[in-house]
């Protein structure tokens, strides 16, 4: 996956195996949920610059039409420039091309950039039971995280 933000290419590359010890410490100095990111189901890519500059990761389970968005991260050196929006695009696509007519995240502290986003807050009981068995709805987030859901249908 590739796409233009701001006038910078990102590139998405699968995480190898080896790479998740990384990934684990960037998502614990962010404060997000890193527990089952060795489990299978999750898939998570790093996405990094034409010169291979990392800019952040992210991540995706598959359930069926339905796509819940993990591990969103952007490194500090930087953030607020558009790559949170451009790696959600590019997430969102992945899971469009696997099949996902709505796509589920649990936020914290960033839901209206979600919101500016096209996702929109709902109760936790009108995820579909395949989202509420994830690790991440049934522990590893926080209870007070938003759910929130965005259709990918036209």
């Amino acid at each position: 996956m590739e796409t233009e933000s701001a006038g910078v290419r990102l590139f998405a590359q699968p995480l190898a195996v080896w790479e998740r010890d990384g990934l684990a410490a960037v998502l614990a100095k962010a404060k997000l949920p890193r527990d089952d990111i060795g489990a299978e189901g999750p898939s998570f890519w790093r996405f990094v610059t034409e010169d291979d500059v990392p800019v952040g990761f992210g991540g995706l389970e598959m359930h069926g039409d339905d796509a819940l968005l993990r591990s969103i991260v952007i490194l500090p050196p930087v953030r607020r420039r558009g790559a949170g929006r451009t790696i959600v695009g590019l997430l969102e696509t992945e899971a469009t091309m696997r099949g996902a007519k709505t796509v589920w995240l649990l936020a914290t502290e960033t839901t209206t950039f979600f919101e500016q986003l096209g996702y929109a807050a709902c109760d936790r009981a009108q995820a579909p039971q395949a989202i509420r068995s994830t690790a991440e709805f049934a522990g590893l987030g926080p209870a007070s995280a938003s759910l929130m859901r965005k259709s990918l249908e036209p």
